[in-house]
C-alpha cells in the first residue's frame, strides 16, 4: 500500500498579519485567549535570535549606564561637575538614569499604575482606539506600528499621546479618562526634566531654544507575559529621535549598545533612563551620540510597562533649516552633516525603519 503524502500547511504570513491587525486584540489580547506558544509572524530570524544570548563568560564585567544625580543644579559650586557629568554620558554612551529629579515617587507610581489600568480594560474598550493612522496628533492604540513593514512583529502593544500647545485643551479631552489625569501630570513633570537636561547640554550651545519642547509625544509600552522569549523581541534596535524621558517598571529587559555589546538598563526605583537621539546628535556635530537600544520579550508574569515621554523637533515646514551648530565647529572639525528641514529628517528615519540605516547616515556630507 502506498504512503500517503500529507502536505505541508503553507503559512501566510499576510493573512496572519492581516488576521490580528483586524482583531484589534493586540499581543495582550493573545496572552489573555491562552495560548502557550507564540504566532509564527512574531518568530524572528536566528541572526536576530542569537544576539539574545548572554556571553558565558564568568571574566566579563558588568557594565551599567552612567547614574547621575541632578540634585546638584541648583548648587552653583557643583554645576559644573554635573554639565560634565552629563557631558561624558552623552559623548561615551548616549544613555544615563538620572535620580533626584524634582518628580515626587506617588506621581511616578501613579503614571505607571495609569498605564497598567488603561492595557488592563476589556478588549471592546481599547478597540475603539485602536488604529494604523498614525498622524501626529491625538490619541492612538496601537500594537506593532511598523506591523505591515517587517518581517517579524514585537511582543509589544502602545497607547500613543500627542500634545501640542496650540491643540492641547481638546488634545486633553481625547486621553481616557481612566489614565487622563495621571497622564497629563507625567507630561508636565518630564517637560521639566527634559528642560533641565536641555539647559546643561545646552551651556555655551543652543539646544534649548530649538523647540525641543514644544510638541510632545507621550507613549505608554506594554509588555506582557511572553511563552517563548527566546523566539522573538519586545521591541527591535532602534535609534530616536529627539530627546528622550523613560519611566520603567522593575521588570526589565531595556538594552544599550555599547562596544559592539548589548548592556542591561537595570531598573532603579525613582530613576527616569534618558537617551540622545539623531538630531542632538547631528547637531552636536557626534559631540554627543544616538545609540541603538532594543526590549527583550520576558517570561515574567508581571508585564514590563514603560511610559516613555519624547521630545522632538517636531516641525513641517520645508524652509527652516537644522545642522551642526555653528559654534562647534572648526577648521579640524567641520559639519559631519549637512543642513536638513525636518521633513527631511522624516524621510531618513523612513529609511531607517525600512532597511535599518540609521537616519543620520543619510544627512552626512559624505
Amino acid at each position: 500500500m502506498a504512503a500517503t503524502h500529507i502536505a505541508t500547511p503553507i503559512y501566510d504570513r499576510v493573512k496572519e498579519v492581516k488576521e490580528f491587525d483586524e482583531s484589534k486584540m493586540g499581543v495582550k489580547g493573545l496572552v489573555d485567549s491562552g495560548i502557550t506558544s507564540i504566532p509564527n509572524m512574531f518568530i524572528h530570524p536566528p541572526e536576530t535570535l542569537s544576539t539574545l544570548k548572554k556571553p558565558t563568560s564568568q571574566t566579563c564585567t558588568k557594565k551599567s549606564i552612567p547614574l547621575i544625580d541632578l540634585s546638584n543644579f541648583n548648587i552653583p559650586t557643583k554645576r559644573h561637575q554635573l554639565v560634565e557629568q552629563i557631558r561624558d554620558a552623552t559623548s561615551s554612551w548616549g544613555f544615563f538614569q538620572v535620580i533626584n529629579h524634582g518628580i515626587p515617587l506617588s506621581v511616578l507610581d501613579e503614571t505607571m499604575n495609569a498605564i497598567k489600568a488603561f492595557h488592563d480594560q476589556p478588549h471592546e474598550v481599547k478597540s475603539k482606539l485602536y488604529t494604523r493612522a498614525h498622524d501626529r496628533e491625538g490619541v492612538i492604540y496601537t500594537s506593532n506600528y511598523d506591523l505591515y513593514r517587517t518581517n517579524a512583529a514585537t511582543w509589544h502593544d502602545s497607547l500613543a499621546v500627542w500634545l501640542s500647545p496650540e491643540k492641547r485643551r481638546a488634545e486633553e479631552k481625547e486621553i481616557p479618562e481612566v489614565c487622563r489625569k495621571e497622564l497629563l501630570a507625567w507630561d508636565l513633570h518630564s517637560e521639566k526634566v527634559a528642560e533641565t537636561l536641555l539647559e546643561l547640554l545646552s551651556e555655551g550651545l543652543a539646544f534649548k531654544d530649538l523647540g525641543f519642547l514644544v510638541t510632545k509625544l507621550i507613549v505608554g509600552h506594554y509588555y506582557p507575559y511572553c511563552p517563548q522569549p527566546d523566539l522573538t523581541v519586545g521591541l527591535t534596535p532602534h535609534t530616536d529621535s529627539g530627546l528622550t524621558v523613560l519611566l520603567q517598571n522593575q521588570v526589565g529587559g531595556l538594552q544599550v549598545k555599547h562596544d559592539d555589546e548589548w548592556v542591561d538598563v537595570e531598573p532603579i526605583p525613582g530613576a527616569l533612563t534618558i537617551n540622545i537621539g539623531d538630531t542632538i546628535q547631528i547637531m552636536s556635530n557626534d559631540k554627543y551620540i544616538s545609540v541603538e537600544h532594543r526590549v527583550l520579550a520576558k517570561a515574567s508574569k508581571e508585564p514590563r510597562i514603560s511610559v516613555v515621554a519624547f521630545f522632538n523637533l517636531e516641525t513641517e515646514s520645508d524652509t527652516n533649516y537644522f545642522g551642526p551648530l555653528p559654534e562647534l565647529l572648526t577648521p579640524d572639525k567641520p559639519a559631519l552633516y549637512r543642513n536638513f528641514t525636518m521633513p527631511e529628517f522624516q524621510e531618513a528615519v523612513q529609511l531607517h525603519l525600512t532597511n535599518g540605516t540609521k537616519s543620520y547616515e543619510k544627512l552626512t556630507t559624505n
